[in-house]
């Protein structure tokens, strides 16, 4: 009797393990959408909230800017104006700054207006794409002026200069200016837009720390036992703010996914393979003890 199931065993075990299979597969297709970098996919909107109403003239002074927020500021042509938003590990920062020129009539000539986005460490960050540096004719209104960050990763090594998660300086200035038209008013408006890349640009390791001013400093003093009597310690204040949820700082990365998903699949072809090899037992005309 036992020999004569044996064969509809197995087919059942196969049919079991195969729809598994597919099952597991079904899982890696459905994310591998989390992990692609997809052009078509759209960035964080800049948001249509109030934000700050002014800028920093130096990194110590820098404005605040949250992420997907814009700030405004009136300044002088020949200023230096500095913002400041925090970045987390899978994320491609995006900024964007449009200058309002004075009226063509109090100008001289051209200028030439130039962003740039520092890090954490003040390490000035290379531009993936956009229009970094941009020249304003005579006659020009506004000037718009763009920065496609590298995706921040969550540890790179110490010589190198990847964006790492922490805290990102705008400095917004004109490099090109004729004399007389040095001081003359101009309005300023700066955007900063997330987009989520996923776990396709981290490394294997994760910093202790995200990159902002004064965090080591804020982490010691939490840790310091309260003097009041146990009384629960002041939050910590930064020069800057965290990213929406919190800092994660590689702590997870949608890579769990694929290797989790890999050493399912992994096991169930083995254990395929295995009753593919092992046969079908002892045919049925053949007595036991054989």
């Amino acid at each position: 009797m036992r020999t004569t199931l044996r064969p509809r065993r197995t087919r059942g075990i196969r049919r079991a393990l195969t729809g598994a299979l597919l099952g597991g597969l079904t899982l890696l297709t459905t994310a591998s959408p989390a992990v692609a970098d997809d052009p078509s996919a759209s960035a964080s909107p800049a948001g249509d909230e109030a934000g700050p109403t002014e800028a920093g003239t130096t990194f110590r002074t820098a404005t605040a800017l949250e992420q997907g927020r814009s700030g405004i500021a009136q300044a002088s042509a020949g200023d230096y104006l500095y913002w400041v938003f925090p970045a987390d590990a899978g994320q491609r920062p995006t900024v964007r700054a449009t200058v309002k020129l004075p009226r063509s009539a109090a100008r001289r000539g051209t200028s030439t207006w130039q962003v740039d986005v520092y890090d954490g460490l003040r390490r000035r960050q290379a531009c993936m794409y956009g229009h970094q540096t941009r020249k304003a004719a005579a006659d020009a209104a506004t000037v718009e002026l763009s920065c496609v960050l590298r995706p921040v990763r969550s540890w790179s090594e110490p010589g190198a200069n990847d964006p790492l998660p922490g805290s990102y300086y705008i400095r917004l200035t004109v490099v090109d200016l004729p004399a007389a038209d040095l001081g003359l008013p101009v309005g300023v408006q700066v955007r900063t837009s997330i987009k989520e890349v996923g776990g396709s640009h981290d490394g294997d390791g994760t910093l202790s720390e995200p990159l902002v001013p004064g965090v080591s400093v804020a982490s010691a003093s939490e840790t310091d036992e309260p003097d009041d009597g146990g009384a629960s310690a002041a939050p910590r204040t930064l020069a800057t703010g965290e990213p929406e949820g919190g800092w994660a700082s590689g702590w997870w990365t949608d890579r769990w996914l694929w290797t989790v998903g890999g050493g399912v699949l992994a096991a169930l072809a083995a254990v395929f393979g295995y009753s593919l090899t092992r046969g079908r037992g002892r045919p049925a005309h053949v007595p036991p003890g054989v």
